[in-house]
């Protein structure tokens, strides 16, 4: 792959693609986990390397696995890395493994994972099968970040653990919550969607006038 390819790979992952502000996926434990930015960067970077680590299985065998039990296959090989970035959480990173709980688990049906395991790995090479892992983990662990970031400043007054605001500031508690997180990702999708239909506007026109010059 040259560098063009996979900056376009990397844009997609971040930005036209995203799984969860465009694709909406993997949305239980984005809405779950995101009340801190630590929670968020934890899961992130988990679902990031099991994406990584079974795009690249998944690709090698992919000419080997029978294609009536592909779903069942794919499953084993996800569930065993989880069980892996599962116990390296545990002994490592034993807080964030108990503030994650069932949601570290419950990555092996998590629908990113399964969908680029089916559209993407299982009919392409290695290299580009652990690249597409790699942007689609850094767009869902970018797009956490970002919930997180937002759910923590204002509704605790605080990012990372350090106080943001002083004391004049009354947190709005309710971004922590349940209704909050659906409140705060709905807002987000609305930006990027805007974002993104003014971006196909202005492509439609650039195309629209090379296509006169050209005429």
């Amino acid at each position: 792959m040259n560098g063009k390819k996979i900056l376009s790979q990397f844009k997609k992952g971040l930005l036209t693609r995203n799984p969860v502000f465009v694709q909406l996926l993997g949305m239980c434990s984005a809405l779950a986990v995101t009340t801190t930015v630590v929670n968020a960067l934890g899961m992130g970077l988990s679902v990031t390397a099991v994406l990584i680590c079974s795009n690249v299985i998944i690709s090698l065998l992919r000419n080997i696995i029978p294609r009536q039990i592909r779903i069942a296959s794919y499953i084993v090989i996800i569930s065993g890395f989880v069980t892996v970035v599962e116990m390296l959480l545990e002994a490592f990173a034993p807080t964030i493994s108990k503030s994650l709980g069932l949601f570290i688990p419950l990555i092996v049906v998590n629908c990113i994972i399964l969908a680029r395991a089916e559209a993407y790995a299982s009919k392409h090479e290695v290299l580009p099968s652990a690249i597409d892992g790699l942007t689609m983990g850094v767009g869902y662990t970018v797009a956490l970040v970002v919930l997180a970031f937002v759910r923590e400043l204002f509704g605790s007054g605080t990012v990372l653990g350090f106080t943001v605001f002083g004391d004049w500031y009354k947190p709005a508690s309710m971004l922590i919550s349940p209704a909050g997180a659906f409140i705060t990702l709905g807002c987000i999708i609305a930006v990027v969607q805007k974002f993104l239909m003014k971006k196909e506007d202005r492509d439609f026109k650039k195309e629209g006038s090379e296509g006169k010059l050209n005429g």
